[in-house]
């Protein structure tokens, strides 16, 4: 049936922080699931401090970068440094079919909370424990984000000039990637269940996740001996394959071409030394590469980056400006596709989050609600879905637990 939530029987203990957990909740959210987001005011995640915030106002509570992993779900606060909290957390996992999790390895089973301990309390339990470098082995306790996660994977030394330090991929590259490995994972996992009745523990490294896009590099030094080093933008299939400059103030194209029609037909719109005869092949345009490029630069700083964008478009040359901030809110590409959600925000204003990577024909994603402020759901989810009454709530408030 079209519009169905095709998980909207899933319940979900999200216990995660940052990125690379909560994309995995988000997700599970965009499809109907039932997430319930616990974390602490005691001890604010590390993304509601780190912006950008409505206004340029720094508030934990009205984040971007929060809001846009968070959005869909339920929040409740917990002090997990208290036992009462900790029950707390036993109970949601009794109850949740799904529980994500990113603290770093161990700390969960000194907490009490570990794999062995929730799955016996709930067999069909399907956990997902996403850290940096995985729950075993000697760097199992290596602490840091995904930006040290792309230097385990090899990709700090493989992005940069050639001869130059390294600079690597633009934020924590293994924070984006790790989760959408863990998403696959997990959707086996919930298969597998359904025909076995047994859950399981899934265990994600998110530098291993990474490492699986140098899959060619790996490959090359393990039969050659020879291991890619940086080369700019380069690329050994193609050329020119670069970013190049265009008129105005830090205006930039990204321009490939893939075969030699598409250099015939990017040559002749170019003109002049383009069209020399030595850059008719891949090997020739190889060969003089750093002339190559200087022709082509030559050309594209002549004009604005969104003019060369459209003519090679319209060539079947690919071509993209390099686009600000400003040009990705503006981009008609990303309207079409209504890619900014518009949410009502309780407290006050709105929430705009990305929305779903993929689009499903039967069973479209849904955005219901903003992400949580601290504690705005804890009456829901203690009441209704742990079914504990108001004595109970109301002893954990006066404790200090809901916090």
């Amino acid at each position: 049936m079209t519009g169905m939530k095709p998980l909207g029987d899933l319940k979900v203990l999200d216990l995660a922080w940052v990125v690379a957990g909560p994309a995995i909740g988000r997700a599970l959210a965009d499809y109907g699931a039932t997430v319930v987001r616990v974390e602490s005011s005691v001890r604010i995640e590390t993304a509601r401090l780190m912006g950008p915030y409505p206004g340029g106002k720094s508030d934990p509570q009205r984040c971007a970068l929060y809001d846009t992993y968070n959005s869909g779900k339920l929040g409740l606060a917990l002090d997990l440094g208290q036992p009462a909290g900790r029950e707390v957390v036993r109970d949601l996992a009794r109850w949740a079919d799904v529980l994500v999790e990113s603290f770093a390895p161990g700390r969960m089973a000194l907490w009490g909370l570990g794999p062995e301990t929730l799955r016996a309390d709930n067999p069909r339990l399907i956990g997902v424990s996403t850290s940096l470098m995985g729950q075993t082995g000697p760097l199992r306790s290596f602490a840091g984000f995904g930006n040290m996660g792309a230097a385990m994977a090899g990709y700090q030394l493989l992005v940069g000039r050639e001869g130059a330090l390294p600079v690597g991929p633009f934020g924590p590259y293994t924070d984006f990637v790790g989760p959408r490995f863990g998403l696959v994972a997990l959707l086996a996992a919930l298969e597998h269940r359904r025909l076995t009745g047994e859950g399981c523990w899934l265990d994600i490294s998110q530098a291993e996740a990474g490492v699986q896009f140098l899959a060619p590099q790996v490959a090359h030094g393990a039969a050659t001996g020879r291991f890619p080093a940086a080369a700019g933008n380069r690329d050994p299939q193609f050329a020119p394959h670069g970013v190049f400059p265009c008129q105005g103030d830090d205006e930039w194209v990204a321009i490939v071409a893939r075969t030699d029609a598409e250099w015939s037909r990017l040559a002749a719109l170019m003109g002049g030394d383009a069209l020399d005869a030595a850059f008719a092949t891949l090997a020739g345009r190889k060969d003089q590469e750093q002339r190559l490029e200087a022709i082509v630069a030559a050309w594209t700083r002549r004009r604005h980056a969104h003019d060369v964008e459209g003519a090679l478009q319209a060539l079947g040359v690919p071509a993209h400006q390099a686009s600000t901030s400003a040009d990705i809110v503006a981009d008609p590409q990303l309207a079409a596709r209504e890619h900014f959600v518009h949410l009502p925000h309780e407290l006050g204003g709105e929430s705009i989050v990305d929305a779903s990577r993929y689009r499903l024909s039967e069973t479209p994603a849904t955005y219901d609600r903003a992400a949580p402020h601290f504690g705005r759901d804890a009456g829901y989810v203690l009441g209704d879905l742990l079914g504990y009454d108001a004595g109970r709530i109301e002893k954990l408030n006066e404790a200090g637990v809901l916090r």
